[in-house]
Protein backbone atom coordinates (compact mmCIF):
# COMPACT_ATOMS: atom_id res chain seq x y z
CA UNK A 1 0.00 0.00 0.00
CA UNK A 2 1.08 3.24 -0.83
CA UNK A 3 -1.01 4.77 2.08
CA UNK A 4 -1.56 3.89 5.32
CA UNK A 5 -5.35 2.73 5.85
CA UNK A 6 -7.14 1.13 8.82
CA UNK A 7 -9.41 -1.81 8.91
CA UNK A 8 -11.82 -2.25 12.08
CA UNK A 9 -13.68 -5.38 12.34
CA UNK A 10 -16.51 -5.67 14.59
CA UNK A 11 -18.20 -9.13 14.37
CA UNK A 12 -21.01 -11.77 15.74
CA UNK A 13 -19.46 -14.56 17.25
CA UNK A 14 -18.77 -17.43 14.89
CA UNK A 15 -19.22 -15.16 12.13
CA UNK A 16 -15.23 -15.38 10.67
CA UNK A 17 -14.01 -12.15 12.07
CA UNK A 18 -10.54 -13.30 12.82
CA UNK A 19 -10.33 -15.47 9.29
CA UNK A 20 -11.67 -12.15 7.09
CA UNK A 21 -9.24 -10.28 9.14
CA UNK A 22 -6.07 -12.38 9.26
CA UNK A 23 -6.38 -12.63 5.25
CA UNK A 24 -7.66 -9.26 4.78
CA UNK A 25 -4.20 -8.53 6.57
CA UNK A 26 -2.19 -10.98 4.31
CA UNK A 27 -3.60 -9.45 1.27
CA UNK A 28 -3.06 -5.77 2.46
CA UNK A 29 0.25 -6.54 3.54
CA UNK A 30 0.25 -5.42 7.00
CA UNK A 31 -0.82 -7.23 10.49
CA UNK A 32 -3.69 -8.45 12.21
CA UNK A 33 -4.42 -7.73 15.98
CA UNK A 34 -6.91 -9.73 17.42
CA UNK A 35 -5.95 -11.48 20.46
CA UNK A 36 -2.57 -10.10 19.76
CA UNK A 37 -3.62 -7.00 21.42
CA UNK A 38 -3.85 -8.55 24.90
CA UNK A 39 0.21 -9.37 24.36
CA UNK A 40 1.25 -5.65 23.59
CA UNK A 41 -1.31 -4.18 26.29
CA UNK A 42 0.19 -6.58 28.45
CA UNK A 43 3.40 -5.52 27.90
CA UNK A 44 2.61 -1.75 28.01
CA UNK A 45 1.49 -1.69 31.38
CA UNK A 46 3.51 -4.62 32.60
CA UNK A 47 0.29 -6.19 34.33
CA UNK A 48 -0.11 -10.39 33.46
CA UNK A 49 -1.98 -11.38 30.21
CA UNK A 50 -4.25 -13.05 31.89
CA UNK A 51 -5.59 -10.12 33.57
CA UNK A 52 -6.79 -8.47 30.68
CA UNK A 53 -8.06 -11.69 28.91
CA UNK A 54 -10.13 -12.35 32.13
CA UNK A 55 -11.86 -8.83 30.90
CA UNK A 56 -11.71 -9.30 27.28
CA UNK A 57 -15.01 -7.70 25.77
CA UNK A 58 -16.69 -7.75 28.91
CA UNK A 59 -18.60 -4.46 30.18
CA UNK A 60 -18.05 -2.87 33.60
CA UNK A 61 -20.90 -2.75 36.19
CA UNK A 62 -21.75 0.99 35.62
CA UNK A 63 -23.01 1.46 39.64
CA UNK A 64 -19.45 -0.18 40.85
CA UNK A 65 -17.09 2.15 38.22
CA UNK A 66 -20.02 4.83 39.47
CA UNK A 67 -18.45 4.42 43.01
CA UNK A 68 -14.91 3.65 42.15
CA UNK A 69 -14.47 7.03 40.76
CA UNK A 70 -15.49 8.76 43.65
CA UNK A 71 -19.17 9.57 43.32
CA UNK A 72 -21.43 10.07 46.47
CA UNK A 73 -23.26 6.90 47.33
CA UNK A 74 -27.31 7.30 48.58
CA UNK A 75 -25.38 7.48 51.97
CA UNK A 76 -23.52 10.46 50.63
CA UNK A 77 -20.48 8.49 51.54
CA UNK A 78 -17.47 8.74 48.95
CA UNK A 79 -16.00 5.32 48.09
CA UNK A 80 -12.37 5.13 46.30
CA UNK A 81 -10.94 1.85 45.31
CA UNK A 82 -8.00 0.35 42.44
CA UNK A 83 -10.54 -3.04 42.72
CA UNK A 84 -13.75 -1.48 40.27
CA UNK A 85 -11.32 0.21 38.28
CA UNK A 86 -10.04 -3.10 36.65
CA UNK A 87 -12.33 -3.07 33.67
CA UNK A 88 -11.77 0.71 32.95
CA UNK A 89 -8.38 0.96 33.39
CA UNK A 90 -7.42 -2.05 31.06
CA UNK A 91 -9.77 -1.12 28.43
CA UNK A 92 -7.66 2.29 28.47
CA UNK A 93 -4.53 0.55 28.42
CA UNK A 94 -6.11 -1.35 25.48
CA UNK A 95 -7.63 1.84 23.63
CA UNK A 96 -4.02 3.19 24.24
CA UNK A 97 -2.26 0.22 22.07
CA UNK A 98 -4.86 0.59 19.69
CA UNK A 99 -4.20 4.34 18.75
CA UNK A 100 -0.07 3.49 18.88
CA UNK A 101 -0.65 1.04 16.19
CA UNK A 102 -3.17 3.13 14.13
CA UNK A 103 -0.56 6.12 14.30
CA UNK A 104 2.46 4.35 12.91
CA UNK A 105 1.26 1.49 10.26
CA UNK A 106 -1.79 -0.02 8.49
CA UNK A 107 -3.11 -2.69 10.63
CA UNK A 108 -6.55 -5.08 10.59
CA UNK A 109 -7.61 -4.78 14.01
CA UNK A 110 -10.50 -6.88 15.11
CA UNK A 111 -13.42 -6.22 17.84
CA UNK A 112 -12.47 -4.12 21.37
CA UNK A 113 -14.57 -0.71 19.81
CA UNK A 114 -11.50 -0.19 17.56
CA UNK A 115 -14.07 1.75 15.20
CA UNK A 116 -15.05 3.94 17.96
CA UNK A 117 -11.83 4.29 19.44
CA UNK A 118 -10.51 5.40 16.38
CA UNK A 119 -12.68 7.19 14.72
CA UNK A 120 -11.01 10.27 14.05
CA UNK A 121 -8.26 8.41 12.27
CA UNK A 122 -7.98 9.33 8.41
CA UNK A 123 -8.24 6.43 5.75
CA UNK A 124 -10.16 4.20 8.31
CA UNK A 125 -12.51 1.54 6.88
CA UNK A 126 -15.41 0.55 9.70
CA UNK A 127 -16.48 -2.92 9.22
CA UNK A 128 -19.43 -5.19 10.35
CA UNK A 129 -19.21 -8.77 9.94
CA UNK A 130 -22.40 -10.91 10.58
CA UNK A 131 -23.83 -14.20 9.61
CA UNK A 132 -26.98 -16.33 9.30
CA UNK A 133 -27.57 -18.61 12.88
CA UNK A 134 -27.29 -22.03 11.06
CA UNK A 135 -23.96 -20.89 9.01
CA UNK A 136 -22.20 -19.73 12.97
CA UNK A 137 -23.82 -23.15 14.34
CA UNK A 138 -22.15 -25.04 12.08
CA UNK A 139 -18.72 -23.04 12.22
CA UNK A 140 -18.88 -23.42 16.36
CA UNK A 141 -19.39 -26.56 16.30
CA UNK A 142 -16.92 -27.67 13.82
CA UNK A 143 -14.33 -26.24 16.41
CA UNK A 144 -15.79 -27.33 19.34
CA UNK A 145 -16.29 -31.08 19.13
CA UNK A 146 -17.10 -31.54 22.64
CA UNK A 147 -20.23 -29.05 23.06
CA UNK A 148 -23.90 -30.25 21.65
CA UNK A 149 -25.99 -28.34 19.47
CA UNK A 150 -28.74 -26.79 22.65
CA UNK A 151 -24.63 -25.43 24.65
CA UNK A 152 -23.33 -24.15 20.92
CA UNK A 153 -26.85 -21.86 20.46
CA UNK A 154 -25.90 -20.77 24.15
CA UNK A 155 -22.80 -19.52 23.41
CA UNK A 156 -23.80 -17.67 20.15
CA UNK A 157 -26.59 -16.38 22.37
CA UNK A 158 -24.48 -15.35 25.21
CA UNK A 159 -21.13 -14.06 23.48
CA UNK A 160 -23.05 -11.71 21.28
CA UNK A 161 -24.82 -10.71 24.03
CA UNK A 162 -21.79 -9.81 26.22
CA UNK A 163 -20.25 -8.00 23.07
CA UNK A 164 -22.90 -5.85 22.38
CA UNK A 165 -23.05 -4.42 26.31
CA UNK A 166 -19.23 -3.98 26.03
CA UNK A 167 -19.28 -2.08 22.76
CA UNK A 168 -22.37 0.04 24.00
CA UNK A 169 -20.80 0.52 27.44
CA UNK A 170 -17.59 2.04 25.98
CA UNK A 171 -19.16 3.52 23.19
CA UNK A 172 -22.70 4.76 23.97
CA UNK A 173 -23.86 2.81 20.69
CA UNK A 174 -25.53 -0.14 19.62
CA UNK A 175 -23.20 -2.67 18.42
CA UNK A 176 -24.82 -3.93 15.73
CA UNK A 177 -26.43 -0.90 13.98
CA UNK A 178 -25.70 -0.72 10.41
CA UNK A 179 -25.08 2.96 10.82
CA UNK A 180 -22.20 2.86 12.52
CA UNK A 181 -19.93 1.00 9.69
CA UNK A 182 -18.76 1.55 6.20
CA UNK A 183 -19.58 -1.85 5.82
CA UNK A 184 -21.71 -4.83 6.45
CA UNK A 185 -21.39 -8.18 5.32
CA UNK A 186 -23.48 -11.32 5.79
CA UNK A 187 -20.67 -13.99 5.44
CA UNK A 188 -22.85 -17.17 5.47
CA UNK A 189 -23.88 -15.55 2.36
CA UNK A 190 -20.93 -14.36 0.30
CA UNK A 191 -18.25 -16.50 2.18
CA UNK A 192 -15.38 -15.62 4.07
CA UNK A 193 -12.93 -15.05 0.88
CA UNK A 194 -14.99 -13.24 -0.47
CA UNK A 195 -16.11 -11.08 2.06
CA UNK A 196 -12.35 -9.99 2.01
CA UNK A 197 -12.52 -9.25 -1.41
CA UNK A 198 -15.52 -6.80 -0.80
CA UNK A 199 -13.06 -5.26 1.49
CA UNK A 200 -10.03 -4.81 -0.62
CA UNK A 201 -12.21 -3.37 -3.69
CA UNK A 202 -13.71 -0.86 -0.61
CA UNK A 203 -10.58 0.32 -0.02
CA UNK A 204 -9.05 -0.13 -3.52
CA UNK A 205 -12.41 2.71 -4.13
CA UNK A 206 -10.73 4.75 -1.93
CA UNK A 207 -7.76 5.28 -3.91
CA UNK A 208 -5.68 4.96 -1.14
CA UNK A 209 -3.49 1.40 -2.74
Amino acid sequence: MNKKVIVTICREFCSGGKEVGTKLASKLGCECYDKKLISLAAKESGFTESLFEGVDEKPTNSFLYSIAVGTPSTTGVFFQTNDFLTNDKLFSIQSDVIRQIASEKSAVIVGRCSDYILRDEANLVKVYLRADKDFRMKRLLETNKDIDEKHAESLLHKTDKKRGNYYSYYTGKEWNNAGNYDLVINTSKVGIDNAVEIILNFINSMNLV
